[in-house]
């Protein structure tokens, strides 16, 4: 059956919500990131080898915990798209948006009518025909949502249009890809790729946009807040388990070290 989109809701509250990207594909992933306390999880099949039954248990396994379930896919398919849905997505993240055009189309491709085109089905998430899908359809269209990513110089520069498309959700940052856009390779914190972020969450405010930061070090999260975002991104949980794992190594063998008798 359709859940309620809790991050959409603490969003239109204005509550402070954390996500992390799940790169790892396997149910267990996201129980570890539930049980851990997040509020929402980015189910990653731009740049993981998934399939579609393992991305569907993923789900499956947030909507146990009441974890918002987005999934970012590789392009603006509209069959990707509403095969994603139908499994029980409750938001679509589209990956390297630059014009206008493609979010209206990715809008209706989630959206059934009268807001879009999206094909009728009487899935899971309708549960299977149990009730009304008249009001199926209603209820499908207040809870989906849909999210920009913007990671280019070109989508910086078409942030106001971009920004201007109903049914836009959330706009989700990009630094990695946008660094490299824009000429400093991995450098998320260059004074360039901060600028153009910086103009993203500014024209996104206008719009009455959500606007979602990536923590990237320790000071970020002050600063994004100064500037009224409460929607707040910790990377993905590959990176946190080695930081993690790479830590309790490093102590066991400073622990070992200082423990050992002298020669």
């Amino acid at each position: 059956m359709l859940r309620t989109n809790r991050l959409k809701w603490a969003l239109a509250e204005g509550r402070e919500v954390h996500g992390v990207i799940a790169s790892l594909p396997a149910a267990a992933s996201i129980e570890l990131i539930a049980e851990a306390g997040f509020d929402f999880v980015v189910i990653d099949t731009e740049h993981v080898l998934i399939n579609p039954e393992t991305v569907e248990h993923m789900i499956r396994t947030a909507e146990s915990y009441r974890l918002t379930p987005l999934v970012r896919v590789a392009d603006a398919d509209p069959k990707t798209l509403l095969r994603l849905l139908d499994g029980g997505a409750q938001g679509i993240v589209l990956p390297q948006v630059e014009d206008a055009e493609t979010l209206e189309r990715a809008v209706a491709a989630c959206k059934y009518a009268p807001e879009g085109e999206r094909s009728l089905n009487a899935g899971r998430p309708g549960a299977f025909g149990k009730a009304s899908l008249a009001d199926y359809v209603v209820e499908a269209n207040r809870e989906i949502m849909v999210v920009a990513m913007i990671e280019s110089r070109r989508g910086v520069a078409e942030i106001e249009a971009i920004c201007a498309v109903p049914g836009l959700d959330m706009v989700l940052e990009g630094a990695a890809d946008l660094s490299q856009s824009l000429g400093v390779t991995w450098q998320p914190g260059h004074p360039d790729v901060v600028q153009a972020l910086e103009a993203v969450q500014g024209t996104a405010s206008e719009h009455h946009i959500p606007y979602c930061a990536f923590l990237r070090d320790s000071a970020a999260k002050a600063r994004w807040r100064a500037r009224g975002v409460s929607t707040f991104m910790l990377g993905d949980e590959r990176g946190i388990a080695f930081r993690a794992l790479q830590q309790a190594l490093g102590d066991a063998r400073t622990l070992e070290s200082s423990e050992a008798p002298p020669s």
